[in-house]
């Protein structure tokens, strides 16, 4: 064992590290340490205190989070230690227990915001409501959910004082929409955290088992708990007592999903005796990004008061932007990094954050020109595009065969010549039993869609006889080749390859879930599939992060962009009719800077070409909250933007329609150009459309 050490540890650490009796709350700055903090406290009660791994439980956020303190542990320590998310930890659970609910078994399916979408966008039209409500009956589930409180109860409660004539129709669909569920054995990511909470009030045999068995519960980024995991770690501890938490509201950045970092200060409510403790020395950043994130936080009010600072050299100052528009910002940050790697930076070392994901066309754009690899995160993710999805929903029937969302989702992929009418007519005549059972039984060869989906049913019988029998990689290639899955994507079209390379990825993915969990079946490993984040992958593979801010929450870079610093944009502009949005824009802005180690790039523009229209931009008052004004410590760089205005049109000697070769996308044609000459649309043979800076890429014209 290696790596732990006490002595390692400062003064601060140390005294919040040998409280480890009662209610301890830990206020940890960015980049305080607070995960060496929370791994030697663990293995501080294994080694020193003689505490068996198996009485300990430690939640934190994300898996890259869980699986970074399991290696740490196990390299310090024994293993044994229950780490993991709190959604992980509820799917444990439930998996155990939640036969104890009427009409759910262990093998239930989770599914995500696009089948639960699919589901309420159903009984919208069925319950003769407007598709466009799907949004607030959305809101209304959520905040249900999130606050674990009875359907009923609350909308009896907005009854009171909202006259809404809609509100016993959503009352009805959310009611309908948790009986599809059930009927179907499955759970939306809500009710994982809901149903663990409702076990624990009702059944407290179940709660005893685990509150009995952890002795001391530690949890990460308590910031970012809602009102039913604060309620849950409550439970938790209900039998010992023994509460370690870590948090710092100045990163709480998720209240639009339930975060509430009021939940720090609940603490003190609800517990007596709480022993509280202060991380501010920084070990990340330079003390000129620690000056930026302290002067911008310090105009929050709602926050306990903390100041960073670092043993480390005052470092680089920070270099502001003033872009004349987003064209002009992408070039920068692309020569910067283009600049900086020729020094000696590494392409992972940058993060390029934005406030919205909308911003990101122009960023990819100027980074292309310059050939610099990147990764776009906190867009469309793996998980959810259409070919990975339809794997794992054909894979879902074979895990829980009440599975009807997933059932009803690949009845005609590829298709069967199963449509609308049919799919209702299916539903007919299963006449309230589970369709895929419907269809496995006697009764369905009797149907007139039995000929059509005769070979379909066959494959089910046939594979669900392997399903625990072969390995699991093994299983899910059958399951796509059996099902002619690989077929119907073995088009000619780029597309097609890329969707037939995406499926091949995943079934690689089976095989490492497979080698790293020997006892894991296939329920368990869509569990997994399902409760991943995009960023859990965030700075492998070389390439440069292109990233909202909210996805790299946790991580940390040589080198940060911060880009849009722009009224409207960043703060958005809805959150200047309240102060609780603008601090919680602050505290993104506050994020976004402590991810830099080294060097922070600040950049707005003079005109934006957003959302359909070109619009004059006005400064960021983040900007002065930073203090930028001093510029003995600030780089700024400004471009004059009256004589930018001034500028002809770019002539680039290329046209629309000649033929031109680049180095990285092949030989292609331009098919149209920019008003102002700079940018053009290229469809290449080989790699599809792209969009080019013609005054940065090196595009050779070809004779036709």
């Amino acid at each position: 064992m290696s790596g732990y050490d006490i002595e390692s540890l400062n003064e601060e650490q140390k005294q919040a590290l040998l409280q480890t009796e009662g209610v301890v709350l830990v206020t940890a700055g960015a980049g305080s340490g607070k995960t060496r903090l929370l791994t030697h406290r663990i293995c501080y009660l294994i080694k020193e205190l003689g505490v068996s791994p198996r009485n300990i439980l430690a939640i934190t956020f994300t898996n890259k989070a869980a699986n970074e303190m399991k290696t740490r542990v196990s390299q310090m320590c024994d293993g044994g230690v229950w780490i993991s998310t709190f959604h992980s930890m509820c799917v444990r659970i439930l998996r155990e227990n939640i036969d104890r609910l009427d009409g759910f078994d262990k093998n239930f399916t989770i599914i995500d915001e696009n089948d639960r979408n699919k589901i309420l966008k159903e009984l919208l039209q069925k319950n003769n409501v407007d598709e466009d409500d799907k949004e607030k009956v959305a809101h209304h589930l959520e905040n249900i959910k999130n606050k674990g409180l009875d359907i009923d109860e609350y909308f009896a409660a907005l009854a009171e004082f909202a006259r809404d004539k809609d509100l016993l129709a959503y009352q009805r669909i959310c009611h309908e929409y948790e009986e599809h569920l059930r009927k179907s054995n499955a759970l939306d990511f809500d009710d994982l955290l809901n149903k663990t909470l409702f076990l624990f009030h009702n059944f407290k045999d179940v709660l005893n088992k685990y509150a009995d068995r952890f002795q001391y519960v530690l949890v990460d980024e308590f910031q970012d708990t809602n009102l039913v995991q604060y309620k849950l770690v409550k439970l938790l501890v209900s039998v010992h007592g023994n509460l370690f938490v870590v948090g710092d509201e100045d990163q709480c950045i998720y209240s639009w999903r339930g975060a509430n970092f009021h939940n720090i200060f609940n603490l003190k409510n609800d517990f007596k005796n709480v022993k509280v403790f202060k991380l501010e020395r920084n070990y990340r950043s330079t003390q000129n990004i620690l000056n930026l994130a302290n002067n911008v936080i310090q105009n929050n009010k709602q926050r306990l008061e903390k100041k960073l600072w670092t043993q480390k050299a005052e470092g680089e100052g920070p270099v502001v932007y003033s872009a004349f528009d987003e064209r002009d910002e992408a070039l920068f940050v692309a020569r910067t990094i283009a600049d900086l790697v020729s020094e000696g930076f590494s392409y992972s070392d940058f993060a390029v954050l934005m406030r919205v994901n909308a911003l990101s066309r122009t960023l990819e754009e100027g980074l292309m020109s310059f050939q610099i690899p990147y990764k776009l995160y906190g867009g469309f993710k793996f998980y959810e595009r259409a070919e990975i999805r339809m794997v794992l929903s054909y894979l879902s029937i074979f895990a829980n065969e009440k599975d009807d969302i997933s059932l009803l989702k690949i009845i005609n992929f590829p298709k069967r010549g199963i449509g609308e009418v049919a799919v209702q007519s299916l539903l007919s005549e299963a006449g309230g039993e589970n369709v895929l059972a419907y269809l496995l039984s006697d009764r369905f060869k009797f149907s007139k869609l039995f000929v059509k989906l005769e070979k379909f049913v066959d494959t089910v019988r046939d594979l669900r006889k392997k399903v625990d029998k072969i390995p699991l990689v093994d299983f899910v290639s059958q399951v796509v080749s059996n099902f002619g899955i690989d077929v119907a994507y073995a088009g000619k079209e780029e597309e097609d390859a890329e969707r037939l390379a995406n499926i091949g990825s995943l079934i690689s993915g089976v095989k490492e879930f497979s080698d790293d969990n020997e006892d894991a079946g296939l329920a368990d490993y869509l569990a997994e599939v399902m409760l991943k984040s995009d960023s859990d992958n965030i700075q492998e593979g070389g390439v440069v992060t292109l990233s909202t801010i909210h996805s790299v929450k946790g991580l940390e870079f040589r080198a940060v962009f911060v880009v849009g610093l722009e009224e409207g944009i960043f703060p958005l502009s809805r959150a200047s009719l309240s102060s609780e949005d603008m601090e919680e824009e602050r505290r993104l802005m506050y994020v976004a800077i402590t991810r830099a180690e080294e060097r922070i790039f600040l950049s707005y523009t003079a005109k934006r070409y957003l959302y359909g229209k070109a619009n004059p931009q006005t400064p960021s008052r983040f900007l002065a909250e930073l203090g930028i004004v001093d510029r003995k410590r600030t780089k700024i760089i400004s471009n004059d933007f009256r004589e930018a205005e001034k500028q002809e049109t770019f002539d680039s000697g290329f046209e629309i329609g000649d033929r031109v070769f680049h180095s990285r996308f092949g030989e292609g044609r331009i098919v149209d150009i920019s008003s102002d000459g700079l940018v053009a649309d290229i469809q290449f043979e080989d790699v599809g459309k792209k969009s080019l800076m013609l005054n940065m890429a090196k595009l050779e014209k070809l004779e036709d």
